[in-house]
C-alpha cells in the first residue's frame, strides 16, 4: 500500500525527511525561504540515483542519444525566440486585505469557480463581485494580471536593458540552440536525441505541496529529433518507454496514469502531448510531459539567429528542419513520488507477517511499530548496512570493518555498531536500506554472515565469499 493509497499525510513524510536527512527547508536557521529546498545526505543520494538511472537508460544504453550540459544563463534572445519573454506567464490575483498572492487558476479551483471562455487573462479569471479571499475572508481581491515566471538578472557591472539576462526556466532551449554544433560533432543522423540534466528556475506565484512545486528545481529532458511525418509514431514510442522506466525505478503501474491532451489543450505548434501522472497524497499530479512539438523551436531559433537549423539527409538528398518529441521530467517530483510510494507504517508481530498500521493507534499487544521506506534497490540511497553483533568485541568489529570496506567499493554502504541489533535494523528500515549484513560469533568460526532483507525481514546465512554475488542478484 503506497502513501497515496493510505491516509498518511504529507506531514508524516516531511517529518521523516527532515529527521533522517532527506530534505531540509532552505535557509531554515533564518526562517526559511518559500519555494526552495535543500537535500541532505540521503536526499542527495536519492536524487543522484534518479539522475544516474535516467542517464544510463536514456543515454548510455542507447546509440541514438548523446548528452549536453548547457549554461544556466544564456543569451536573452534565446528566450525571445522561444516565446518565454513575451508569453511565459501565470495569471495572478492579490488580496488587498491580507496581502496574500494567488495563482488565479488555483484560486478558482479552490473556490469552485469556473474560468470564462476567453484567451484574455483579465476576462478568463475575472473574480465575481463579492468573492471572499479564502485566507482572510476579505472581498478585496484584485483584477487578474499576467505574471512572468522568469527570474531576471544582469550580466556585467551595469544594470540596464543592455545587460538583462534570465535564469533559464527550462533546459530544452539550450539543446535547440546547440543543435547544429551537436549534429556536426556527434556524427549522429536523424532520428537521434540530445539529453540534458540541469537546474531550472521559475518564479512560481504560489509554491506548494512540499517540494512538488518549487522555484528552483532540476529537469531531465530529451529532445529527440525526427523526420517530419513520423511524429505520432515516435511520440507513442517515447510514452511507452517512459512508463516502463518509472516501473524500473519502483513506481508501481497502478499508481501511474496518463493524461492525454485533447486538441483544444495543445500548444499551437504541438500535434500530441501526454502527461505521466502519479497519485500523490495531495492528488494526481504530473511527473513528466511528453510532447510532439513539431519544428517550432528550431524554426524560431533559425529565424531569430539567422543560422540554419536544417538537416541534410545524404541518403535521400532531402533537406528539412527536424521535428522533435520531448520527454521532460522533474528530478524533484520523481524523488517526491518515490518517497511517497516508499513510505509505510506497519505493525510487526514476534512471528508472522507485518500488518499495516492504523494511524493514530498504538500497536496491539505482541506487536511493535515499524516505519519502513520501501525503495527499489536501484534508487535506495544506501544499498547495504554492515553491523558487528557487539561493538566491544574487537574481532567482530575488525571483521565487520573489513567487509564494509570491501562492499562499499561496489555500493553506497553504511556501518553501524551502536545500539541493539534490532534497533539498528529499524534505523536502516526507516531510511530504506534494502539489505543488512551482520557479523557475529559464527562468522569467526565458519566465515558466514547473516543477510537480512528489508521488506520481508527474512534472514539467511551466507558465506562471505558468496555475499557480493548474492547482493548483486538481489539488487536487480
Amino acid at each position: 500500500m503506497s502513501t497515496a493509497e493510505s491516509i498518511l499525510s504529507m506531514e508524516h513524510l516531511a517529518s521523516l525527511c527532515k529527521r533522517r536527512g532527506f530534505i531540509f527547508q532552505s535557509s531554515e536557521i533564518y526562517g526559511g525561504i518559500n519555494g526552495f529546498w535543500d537535500y541532505g545526505p540521503l536526499g542527495c543520494e536519492l536524487k543522484r540515483n534518479i539522475r544516474d538511472a535516467w542517464w544510463q537508460d536514456m543515454v548510455r544504453d542507447r546509440e541514438d542519444v548523446v548528452g549536453l550540459d548547457c549554461s544556466i544563463i544564456m543569451h536573452p534572445r534565446i528566450w525571445e525566440a522561444s516565446g518565454h519573454v513575451g508569453g511565459f506567464t501565470d495569471p495572478m490575483i492579490d488580496c488587498r486585505g491580507c496581502k496574500k498572492r494567488f495563482r488565479a487558476d488555483q484560486l478558482f479551483e479552490e473556490l469552485g469557480l469556473k474560468p470564462a471562455e476567453s484567451t484574455k487573462v483579465e476576462e478568463k479569471f475575472k473574480v465575481p463581485e463579492g468573492t471572499k479571499c479564502p485566507a482572510c475572508g476579505s472581498k478585496e481581491l484584485t483584477e487578474p494580471r499576467a505574471f512572468n515566471l522568469m527570474f531576471k538578472t544582469f550580466v556585467g557591472p551595469l544594470q540596464d536593458e543592455s545587460s538583462v539576462a534570465y535564469l533559464r526556466p527550462e533546459t530544452s532551449q539550450g539543446i535547440f540552440a546547440q543543435f547544429g554544433n551537436v549534429l556536426a560533432t556527434s556524427r549522429q543522423k536523424v532520428p537521434f536525441g540530445i539529453a540534458q540534466i540541469g537546474k531550472a528556475f521559475r518564479n512560481e506565484i504560489n509554491p506548494r505541496n512540499y517540494t512538488f512545486r518549487s522555484r528552483e528545481f532540476e529537469q531531465m529532458e530529451l529532445e529527440f529529433f525526427i523526420k517530419p511525418g513520423t511524429d505520432q509514431e515516435w511520440h507513442n514510442y517515447w510514452v511507452a518507454e517512459r512508463i516502463k522506466w518509472y516501473q524500473s525505478i519502483g513506481l508501481p503501474k497502478e499508481s501511474i496514469t496518463q493524461y492525454v491532451y485533447d486538441k483544444a489543450e495543445l500548444a499551437h505548434y504541438a500535434s500530441a502531448c501526454v502527461d505521466i501522472m502519479y497519485a500523490f497524497p495531495f492528488g494526481i499530479q504530473e511527473l513528466e510531459g511528453i510532447a510532439a512539438r513539431g519544428n517550432f523551436d528550431l524554426s524560431r531559433h533559425q529565424e531569430f539567429s539567422g543560422k540554419s537549423m536544417e538537416y541534410f539527409n545524404q541518403e535521400t538528398n532531402e533537406k528539412f528542419i527536424p521535428h522533435v518529441v520531448e520527454p521532460s521530467a522533474g528530478v524533484d517530483r520523481i524523488a517526491l513520488a518515490l518517497l511517497c510510494n516508499a513510505y509505510h507504517e506497519e505493525w510487526i508481530p514476534k512471528d508472522g507477517p507485518a500488518i499495516p498500521a492504523e494511524p493514530g493507534k498504538q500497536p496491539p499487544e505482541g506487536f511493535e511499530a515499524r516505519t519502513v521506506m520501501r525503495f527499489a534497490p536501484r534508487v535506495a540511497p544506501i544499498k547495504v548496512a554492515v553491523f558487528p553483533l557487539l561493538k566491544n568485541k574487537p574481532e567482530l568489529v575488525d571483521k565487520s570493518r573489513a567487509l564494509f570496506n570491501t562492499l562499499r567499493r561496489h555500493w553506497p554502504c553504511f556501518y553501524d555498531q551502536t545500539g541493539a541489533i534490532g534497533r539498528r535494523y529499524r534505523r536502516q528500515d526507516e531510511i530504506g536500506t534494502p539489505f543488512c549484513v551482520t557479523v557475529d560469533f559464527d562468522t569467526l568460526q565458519d566465515n558466514t554472515v547473516t543477510l537480512r532483507e528489508r521488506d520481508s525481514m527474512k534472514q539467511i546465512r551466507i558465506p562471505i565469499d558468496q555475499l557480493e554475488t548474492e547482493l548483486l542478484a538481489r539488487m536487480g
